[in-house]
């Protein structure tokens, strides 16, 4: 059942004005800084962010599970929204490092991690890293993000497409190079038009708290691997959301649902606002789906 939505919208602000953003210390010395709302004895829900974006991104979705019981924590990467950004770090692997002193730190146990674009891919890592803390995770939650997204120039285009594999080597480094340029562009790509003018240049202050070059760096690790081999090995139940206006096509996603065992897939359509940002665009719709998945 439900909350009315008064009650829902009066509990969360209760929650929200007991819940304060703190932070950790990762095991190389960066402070990165996250916020928990909902009863300390809710379902846990752990948020993972994208390449460049901020926790507070995630704030539809905060809002909307602490004030039906759940336990929400998100947190800011290092180098991204209001976490230290240090001169060193920016990979895939440490990143995945970086989550398992968040788990084990704020001791979350039972919980359903919930990865968006890159925030799978350290997901991912995690997984392949730390096999003694999968008895921290419950269920993951993989949102739009390929398995591999470079081309091998020896692959031909079924094979790129089947996995959608978007980026060329050479347009990854290219764009990582020029990417103080690019980035409103590339990040307005990213939404339907639906979207407003405000909306687009609140995200693009967001992903400015970062620098150009630790994103760039960090984009070139990112793009370059390939989580193929990780996927069959992931023993929890799985949950890929793909979109059909996004800009990763959704057959190489729903391929990601495939490689897992007993893995679940949502697709977005172009109706529902399946952008690459469809949990921003239409929260309702996302924040159901996922629900739907964790209580199950």
């Amino acid at each position: 059942m439900r909350f009315p939505f008064f009650l829902a919208f009066s509990a969360f602000h209760i929650l929200s004005a007991m819940a304060s953003p703190t932070t950790i210390k990762t095991s190389d010395g960066i402070r990165l800084q996250y916020t928990q709302t909902g009863p300390k004895n809710g379902q846990q829900l752990l948020f993972i962010t994208g390449w460049r974006q901020a926790a507070v991104e995630w704030r539809k979705q905060a809002e909307y599970f602490s004030s039906v019981g759940f336990r929400v924590t998100t947190f800011d990467l290092r180098g991204h929204g209001d976490s230290e950004e240090p001169e060193f770090g920016y990979r895939i692997s440490r990143f995945a490092s970086d989550l398992n002193d968040v788990l084990s730190q704020l001791n979350l146990k039972k919980v359903t991690i919930i990865g968006h674009s890159m925030g799978c891919s350290v997901a991912w890592a995690w997984w392949d890293q730390y096999p003694e803390s999968h008895k921290r995770i419950d269920k993951l939650v993989f949102v739009d993000q390929s398995a591999s997204m470079v081309k091998d120039p020896h692959w031909t285009d079924a094979q790129a497409a089947q996995i959608s594999a978007i980026f060329t080597p050479d347009a990854v480094y290219d764009l990582a190079n020029d990417i103080g340029a690019q980035l409103a562009g590339l990040v307005k790509g990213m939404f339907t038009a639906s979207v407003s003018e405000s909306d687009i240049e609140w995200v693009l202050t967001q992903n400015r708290k970062m620098s150009d070059a630790h994103s760039g760096a960090l984009l070139i690790d990112h793009a370059f691997k390939d989580w193929r081999d990780v996927l069959p090995r992931i023993d929890v139940p799985s949950l890929v959301i793909a979109g059909e206006a996004s800009i990763f096509p959704p057959a190489g996603i729903e391929w990601v649902a495939t490689q897992i065992p007993g893995a679940k897939n949502y697709t977005f359509t172009a109706a529902e606002k399946g952008s690459h940002f469809m949990f921003w665009e239409n929260p309702e719709k996302f924040n159901s789906v996922v629900e739907k998945f964790v209580k199950k």
